[in-house]
């Protein structure tokens, strides 16, 4: 006969243990006791003890940490110390390169261009007083002058008055000055330097005045660039231009002191072309006033160059009989003396 179910009496001690088995939760040897799981049945206690876990490690190293690191395993220094490194090694490059700079300057101021100011007037308006010319130095040692150009050129003597040298205000400033004047950018008081228009070259026949024009070989020339008002020349004049040598103008005829002043010099008023030190070529101060020196329209005819030629030609025509005919009466003279 088939009884009642029998039931597992369940240990008060032990509530929701179905198995009954005593000691549910007393540690068995040999295994560590684990936290019990909440009654909801969700994972929040394994969680729980993995962030606990996760906050007792060390934070992991910054990244400026381990690049401090890696710079000390592989012997180099940080980031700072680099940078301690790289302005001693600046300031140990910067007098070199100081050095090449001043030499460079040096060697473009020596050969190719240097900067000059107008002291006068006497170029007006071409150039005016406190203008800055630079100045072409490299045509003036393989090349040779021509007519039309603006040239700076050194005193042949006499065409500058005697003037001291500045040696006195502070001297922080006077050595600045010189070290602008040293690589060309600041002209020296020390030099002696002019600036005028060339009008002829070796060989020409420049006048004054045919029809209220100055004539080279000649040929009335059109000058546009002589100051408002002025005549071509105040007085007359007429030089055929030796050879290494020019006849130099300035546009303000009026107030220029050029070669027409210093006629009874030796060279009649011209100057040695050895002394020219280049061609100003471009006005580069006042801003507003730059612009380029060229050579005027008038210069450049071929004309003047063809009469040029027949001028020289007409000259060596008439030196020749000439030269024979000094030569024949020295001749005649020597055979005298011989005879008596």
């Amino acid at each position: 006969m088939e009884g009642p179910p029998v039931t597992e009496p369940v240990d008060p001690g032990r509530p929701g243990d179905p198995t009954g088995r005593p000691g549910g939760n007393e540690p068995v040897e040999g295994v560590e006791p684990t936290s019990a799981a909440p009654t909801d049945g969700t994972a929040e206690g394994v969680d729980g003890a993995a962030a606990n876990d996760a906050d007792a490690l060390p934070p992991p190293p910054s990244r400026v940490a381990r690049r401090a690191g890696d710079a000390a395993d592989d012997g180099t220094e940080p980031t700072a110390g680099r940078r301690v490194g790289q302005s001693s090694s600046l300031m140990r490059e910067l007098p070199i390169l100081v050095f090449v700079a001043l030499a460079l300057a040096l060697l473009i101021k020596t050969f190719l261009v240097q900067a000059f100011f107008i002291p006068s007037d006497s170029m007006e308006n071409t150039l005016l007083q406190g203008d800055r010319v630079l100045v072409n130095k490299f045509a003036s040692h393989f090349g040779d002058v021509k007519r039309g150009e603006v040239v700076v050129f050194r005193d042949p003597g006499g065409w500058l008055p005697a003037g001291a040298d500045d040696e006195g205000g502070n001297p922080i400033v006077k050595g600045i000055k010189d070290v602008f004047v040293f690589v060309g950018l600041l002209p020296s008081s020390s030099e002696k330097d002019l600036i005028k228009r060339v009008i002829g070259v070796p060989g020409d026949k420049v006048a004054c005045c045919t029809n209220g024009k100055i004539t080279v070989n000649g040929i009335p020339i059109d000058e546009p660039y002589v100051y408002p008002g002025d005549k071509p020349s105040d007085r007359q004049f007429s030089v055929t231009v030796p050879p290494n040598r020019l006849w130099v103008m300035g546009d303000h005829r009026s107030l220029s002191a050029d070669s027409r002043v210093h006629m009874s010099d030796p060279g009649n008023g011209t100057i040695p072309a050895d002394n020219v030190v280049g061609r100003a070529f471009v006005l580069v101060w006042p801003l507003d006033r730059w612009s380029t020196l060229g050579v005027p329209d008038t210069f450049k005819r071929k004309e003047l160059d063809d009469a040029a030629v027949a001028v020289s030609s007409l000259g060596l025509v008439t030196l020749v009989p000439l030269a024979f005919v000094r030569r024949r009466r020295v001749g005649r003279l020597i055979h005298d003396v011989d005879a008596a």
